[in-house]
């Protein structure tokens, strides 16, 4: 498997992945799926030297993708970033998510990252679990934040100090 910076073309499939994610309602707030047009700001938006998108790949696949996001886009947060990790359908389970996660943590430094944060589902044990084997710990949780097909749902920050 091989991480890389993520480029416009492979857009699609970020998209194809995370909309992947929606039904299950484990993983975005999103309730409907996205499309390519709507994400490509956000794409856009992203960069190789301090906020990039990664996807893993095998010989001719895109398996997953890890994005570096802003938090709360002041310049006071810049060292601090949330991460985001949708792994494909038919490879998750897989350790994609683990070597993706590994990756963002040892390439933080050199990103001007000292804080990486995670916003995870309370019920997402799967992601709860991933993180809190690399050592985040539990910083905050907002009790039934979200909606999900009429079911109130907890969101788990999760934090580590990486610097």
């Amino acid at each position: 498997m091989n991480i890389r910076y993520a480029v416009e073309k492979d857009l699609p499939t970020i998209v194809d992945i995370y909309n992947s994610t929606i039904s299950s309602r484990m993983v975005t707030a999103d309730t409907s799926p996205v499309t390519v047009e709507s994400r490509l700001t956000w794409f856009r938006e992203h960069n190789p030297n301090n906020r990039p998108i990664w996807v893993i790949e095998d010989t001719c696949n895109i398996l997953g993708w890890l994005s570096f996001s802003s938090f709360y886009n002041r310049p006071a947060y810049h060292a601090t970033s949330e991460v985001s990790i949708y792994i494909a359908e038919q490879h998750r389970g897989k350790g994609i998510g683990k070597n993706l996660l590994s990756k963002a943590i040892q390439e933080s430094p050199r990103l001007g990252i000292h804080t990486i944060l995670g916003f995870i589902f309370g019920h997402n044990e799967p992601s709860l679990q991933l993180f809190l084997r690399f050592n985040f710990e539990r910083w905050g949780y907002l009790p039934r934040v979200a909606v999900l097909d009429g079911i109130e749902r907890d969101l788990v920050i999760l934090g580590l100090r990486v610097v």
